[in-house]
């Protein structure tokens, strides 16, 4: 498969730069790519696509301020230190994407902050596409100092600043260690999360920390070539009893976000879900066989990303393209802070139809 083929033709101002003043009225585009029926709606709305015993699976993941701003002492340079993740066998030490990263090798020092409050970061290690290995000098812990002096790691198509950091978090975001927000649950509130409850809807989650890869654009000309950078995940006993119970019972799992989704695969190959953590670097792409994942909630992604080939992968790349197209002719919102789609049946064979 072509990297091309997964590309689709997007108009820049339907790229959404602020999140909508109430998470849960943003629109939803609901898909069913078996019957190839489409609905819009409203995302408050979803209610109404559910039904009682219905499994929604989510991500209580946390995103850190990751983004800390560095100066080089002895130049004055100035250095953008995105963290990633602890280093487990050296205290203090993070793996961080560095730019620029060409002239910032092992032995280099940097400062975070200013006055009493600054903080020397050592440069420890050096890996590819940009990776340091930094240790922080400093008794507070490294999720401490990121919270004190850093930023937001809002995606490079944002432009806006955005005002509340907490609209970048799911209001259920529990476990802090990814670098982007898994977007497709940015749309629940706390109420629409107690009236989906009510109504018999079985909420549990996962943690899947999100790495630099969501920043990363594929860069070969062959899908198959793509190599994912590997994420930590988490799947609790309690969620794995619960959904490996609703597949017996032949209900319907329904993924919150892509991340979700690869958790689910990723701690399922074997048609059960297995409690435990662990790394993955599941890729999923037309032509993957789904063993837990029966229907997805997620936004619009961006054309030839990884993200836009899952998709593709659960409704079939032609159908995909096609829904897509009429989310553009009717003016959806796209990306992280855009509206979102409901693709309530998996198609287990990729099909060629339109909408």
């Amino acid at each position: 498969m072509r990297v091309e083929d997964f590309d689709y033709e997007l108009p820049e101002h339907l790229i959404a730069q602020q999140p909508l003043p109430e998470r849960d009225q943003s629109r939803l585009l609901v898909v069913d790519p078996v019957d190839r029926v489409v609905r819009h709606r409203i995302f408050a709305e979803i209610v109404e696509e559910l039904n009682p015993g219905d499994v929604l699976v989510m991500n209580d993941s946390r995103v850190l301020p990751a983004r800390l701003y560095a100066v080089k002492p002895d130049t004055g340079g100035r250095v953008e230190l995105l963290l990633v993740r602890p280093v487990d066998d050296q205290p203090n030490t993070w793996q961080a994407l560095a730019r620029p990263a060409k002239r910032l090798h092992v032995g280099h020092r940097l400062v975070v902050g200013e006055g009493d409050g600054r903080v020397e970061v050592e440069v420890v290690g050096e890996e590819e596409e940009g990776i340091r290995l930094v240790r922080f000098h400093t008794e507070e812990s490294v999720i401490d100092v990121a919270h004190r002096l850093g930023e937001m790691p809002l995606p490079p198509y944002i432009h806006e600043k955005l005002e509340d950091k907490e609209r970048y978090q799911t209001v259920y975001a529990r476990r802090e260690g990814s670098v982007a927000a898994p977007t497709a649950g940015l749309h629940f509130t706390e109420r629409l999360l107690q009236t989906l409850k009510d109504k018999g809807v079985q909420l549990c989650h996962v943690t899947l920390h999100v790495g630099i890869g969501t920043f990363r654009p594929v860069q070969v000309e062959k899908v198959e070539e793509h190599r994912m950078h590997s994420e930590w995940y988490e799947v609790s006993a309690e969620t794995a009893e619960v959904v490996n119970r609703a597949k017996a019972e032949g209900r319907p799992v329904i993924a919150v976000g892509t991340t979700a989704l690869r958790t689910l695969e990723a701690a399922g190959q074997s048609g059960v879900l297995v409690p435990g953590q662990g790394e993955t670097d599941i890729f999923i792409y037309p032509g993957f066989a789904f063993h837990i994942m029966d229907g997805l909630i997620t936004n619009f992604h961006l054309p030839k990303s990884t993200l836009f080939m899952l998709v593709c992968a659960v409704m079939g790349t032609d159908y995909a393209k096609a829904v897509y197209r009429e989310a553009v002719e009717r003016s959806y919102r796209f990306f992280s802070f855009g509206d979102a789609m409901f693709i309530k049946r998996r198609a287990d064979v990729a099909g060629t139809s339109e909408v």
